[in-house]
């Protein structure tokens, strides 16, 4: 009989479950809004509604987007460094 090879042995661990939200994130981060997003209809909306308006989910997506650009991307040059650096180690 054959060994049962690396697919088969996989399980869900904690590990890969944060290696799905950084991928998650990264995909996130490279999004750019004058290439991709404005070719989609989600680029810069000026018109954002008056004072006391509640923001549609576009406008809130949108801002989480930026939001995460601007604030994730060092942090994640750090962690996607150390994801590498496990993988070689540990395979």
């Amino acid at each position: 009989r054959m060994l049962p090879s690396r697919e088969e042995n996989m399980a869900f661990t904690l590990y890969s479950l944060i290696q799905a939200a950084i991928l998650c994130v990264n995909a996130v981060a490279v999004l750019h809004e004058e290439r991709f997003l404005s070719k989609i209809g989600w680029g810069v909306d000026q018109s954002v509604g008056g004072f006391g308006d509640e923001p549609g989910v576009k406008v809130q997506l949108m801002n989480l987007v930026r939001s995460v650009r601007t604030v994730m991307r060092v942090p994640l040059i750090a962690v996607n460094a150390v994801c590498i650096v496990l993988l070689l180690l540990f395979g």
